[in-house]
């Protein structure tokens, strides 16, 4: 099967796609993004890493997808790809979007913790081969480990708000946020979060996919001040 992601139209949609979110990668950031999906595709022919095998889909749903959060994320944040900044990707999968914050913010330290071993392997393989020393893998459930204070945790498609709050809002610092990649804005989720009195939300974004027919939106929760 041909790779698509070496040839030149995949660039030139990617470039697009960072135009529109407001992105300027690099030619060496662009050059990691589009290896990161050559090696995710070429691992899911042996490893079940994700259900999209189409590579056109691979460049919607999974890149484009991971990237529409990195400008949100760092105004959150307050952080520029200059200051630095400690960020878990829980639930991370093969490593979305943590491995695509990790190329495009270098001077951020991002932890993707996943379940399942064949994942984190894959992470970690991606560690050498896009040269991402910012970037680390975790092979645990969230829960089982001790407290990492970062200053966002982010789940991409994990659970619902309030599990996600619960396994995730242990991993963050005071004042720091719990951010989650959705779908439509689940009403019903949030008001939940709001009832149990421990979490806030803080901030709802729509998010525009580039090429994608699809609702997306951020949600950023910081906990309620005496919560611990």
């Amino acid at each position: 099967m041909e790779d698509v992601f070496l040839g030149a139209e995949a660039e030139r949609r990617l470039r697009e796609a960072c135009t529109q979110m407001e992105l300027a990668p690099t030619d060496d950031q662009c050059r990691k993004l589009l290896g990161y999906m050559s090696q995710m595709m070429r691992w899911n022919r042996t490893y079940n890493l994700t259900a999209i095998r189409d590579p056109q889909q691979m460049l919607i749903q999974h890149l484009f997808d991971s990237l529409a959060v990195v400008a949100p994320l760092s105004a959150l944040l307050g952080r520029d790809e200059k200051a630095a900044a400690r960020i878990m990707d829980v639930g991370s999968g093969g490593g979305l979007p943590g491995v695509v914050i990790a190329v495009m913010r270098p001077a951020w330290a991002v932890c993707c913790v996943d379940a399942v071993e064949k994942k984190v392997a894959f992470v970690r393989q991606m560690v050498g081969a896009l040269q991402l020393p910012n970037l680390s893998a975790q092979h645990a459930r969230v829960e089982t480990l001790p407290p990492a204070a970062c200053d966002a945790v982010i789940s991409r498609a994990f659970a619902s708000l309030d599990d996600f709050a619960a396994l995730g809002g242990p991993h963050v610092a005071q004042g720091g946020t719990l951010v989650a990649m959705k779908g439509k804005t689940p009403h019903e989720e949030m008001a939940s979060v709001r009832a149990a009195g421990v979490w806030e939300i803080d901030h709802v974004e729509s998010l525009t996919v580039p090429e994608l027919i699809a609702q997306r939106c951020l949600i950023s929760m910081r906990r309620i001040q005496g919560n611990t």
